[in-house]
């Protein structure tokens, strides 16, 4: 059995030393014949690919391009001045952050900027964070920050943080349509910051928005220090290589030329139409035969490093919202989906491992090994080990105990953590979601199930100001949910009636107070 299992790591390892990456598909159920079976399902994938690359519409519910490709490799672009527009913005940047860092750009006292903080939500922010995390060093040029909700209490964290070198704090608002609430919101909240502490918000602000935006327009009219362009053929959760990653990362000091060298090599790599050379196209491949096609699959993401513990939320995003689909391109309902989580290794050793080997076999695995531990030599521990090495050990021996329990895995092999191993792993997982999406016939670049749950919280305020404003209009007079129900219309939510009531009664500012009895409390306005 050994030997079986020698001979087909052996044959499906796949090895790179360009990506200075590996692959080991061979803990993956699948036959000998399964590839040629596929073969002509994955050459018509790399047409697909070939002509999304050169600009066809492959987002046909917005009408779109996808050109997240295009970031690394500009000369691909369809068209010339898209090639300049990328060319232009990336020397911008570097302009910009280079005087920044010369303290020729600086705050509104003559302080240089130590601090950047970010103000973006979903694909404007899981991506920089990571990557921020991932390489970050002692010797960083500027210390970042992030504001990615419109939690007030989460913000009140990092603004205690910032508030006494304020003016030394680049705020970067970042919006690809440039009326995000949670980044409006958290916008707003900095405004007021800035103010307070005497200073004014737009001597410290940049934007990264499209042009002509809400965003974009504000910029212009208060005369921000700058402002970065989005395109509509970028999504939001594949522009980490926009300006969206790039302004941040440069500024706290990432090689971000390196960080596109890596992802655009591993594009050149997983552009060849010869399946075992193309990682992504395995990998896509394994997607498919774990789901037979369907989804309904947990993707379990392991990544055995601390510095990658961001990866699995960056990567719950980049799958499951260009994956999660209701219909195909045919209109056809299939509900598309495969479910990201996970955590570090070996932190998982404690938690949630008990049930992947003995609970219900519904998940894969994909480990996520690094190979160097640290830029020093590390003790001996015990055992004549290091740490290193017993990080390594757990990664193999949980990797050893799923297959005994017949769980299956994909483990990918980076030799150490920098810009360039990074940008080859965030180009992977892009363009496997794009092969496997491919495969199943699904749009991946649009979400319109994220657009429903705007509205419906768009519809919650329209119902909390209703309410907020006829008991005002009644002060001092008690209403249960019920009542007031009946006076605000016939078509009310009575349980969202219920839950912002209780809301407003607990944030003094809305001057609402309560008669508590459960279900059947009594509100009224007392201001």
């Amino acid at each position: 059995m050994q030997a079986n299992s020698w001979q087909r790591f052996c044959r499906y390892l796949f090895s790179n030393e360009e990506l200075k990456l590996e692959l080991d598909i061979s803990k993956i159920r699948f036959t000998d014949q399964y590839f040629s079976r596929m073969e002509s399902r994955m050459n018509t994938v790399y047409a697909q690919i070939n002509k999304l690359e050169q600009g066809e519409i492959f987002n046909p519910d917005e009408n779109r391009m996808v050109g997240h490709y295009w970031l690394r490799c500009p000369e691909l672009a369809p068209r010339p001045e898209i090639t300049q527009e990328i060319t232009s913005t990336i020397a911008a940047i570097k302009e910009f952050v280079s005087q920044v860092h010369k303290g020729v750009i600086c705050g509104e006292r003559g302080r240089p900027f130590s601090n950047v903080l970010l103000i973006g939500i979903g694909g404007s922010s899981l991506g920089p964070k990571f990557l921020a995390q991932a390489l970050s060093q002692p010797t960083d040029r500027m210390q970042p920050f992030y504001i990615d909700n419109t939690d007030p209490d989460g913000m009140d964290i990092v603004f205690n943080k910032l508030k006494n070198n304020l003016d030394q704090t680049l705020t970067i608002v970042i919006s690809k349509s440039g009326g995000t609430i949670e980044t409006r919101n958290a916008m707003e909240e900095t405004r007021i910051l800035y103010r307070q502490k005497g200073l004014d918000f737009a001597k410290h602000a940049v934007s990264i928005t499209q042009a002509g935006s809400m965003l974009d327009k504000i910029r212009l009219q208060e005369q921000w220090l700058a402002g970065f362009p989005m395109w509509d053929w970028v999504g939001g959760r594949t522009s980490v290589l926009s300006a969206v990653g790039l302004l941040p990362l440069a500024l706290q000091g990432v090689d971000i030329d390196l960080l596109l060298q890596g992802a655009g090599k591993c594009d050149e790599i997983t552009r060849q139409p010869l399946t075992f050379k193309n990682p992504a196209a395995l990998l896509a491949l394994m997607w498919y035969v774990v789901t037979e096609g369907k989804g309904g699959k947990e993707m379990v993401i392991l990544p055995y490093k601390d510095r990658l513990q961001l990866l699995t939320p960056y990567l719950q995003q980049l799958i499951m919202e260009s994956l999660g689909k209701e219909t195909d391109l045919d209109g056809q309902v299939v509900r598309q989906g495969i479910a990201v989580y996970g955590n570090k290794g070996s932190t998982d050793q404690h938690s949630y491992l008990q049930q992947l080997l003995d609970g219900p076999d519904n998940f894969f695995v994909t480990f996520i090994e690094v190979l160097k531990d640290r830029e020093y030599p590390s003790p001996k521990i015990a055992e004549n080990s290091s740490s290193g090495d017993y990080l390594q050990a757990f990664l193999l021996g949980t990797r050893k105990a799923l297959t005994l329990k017949g769980r299956q895995s994909i483990t990918i092999t980076i030799r150490k953590i920098n810009e360039f191993t990074l940008g080859v792993l965030l180009a992977l997982f892009e363009r496997a979601v794009s092969m496997y999406a491919l495969l199943v016939n699904i749009n991946a670049y649009h979400q319109p199930a994220v657009e429903l749950g705007k509205k419906q919280a768009n519809e919650v305020i329209e119902l909390k100001n209703k309410a907020l404003n006829f008991l005002r209009a009644k002060k001092g007079h008690k209403f249960n949910v019920e009542t007031l129900a009946s006076e605000l219309g016939p078509e009310t939510d009575r349980e969202t009636l219920y839950r912002i009531l209780q809301h407003l009664i607990y944030n003094p500012e809305n001057g609402v107070k309560a008669v508590i009895e459960g279900a059947n409390t009594e509100y009224y306005a007392c201001v």
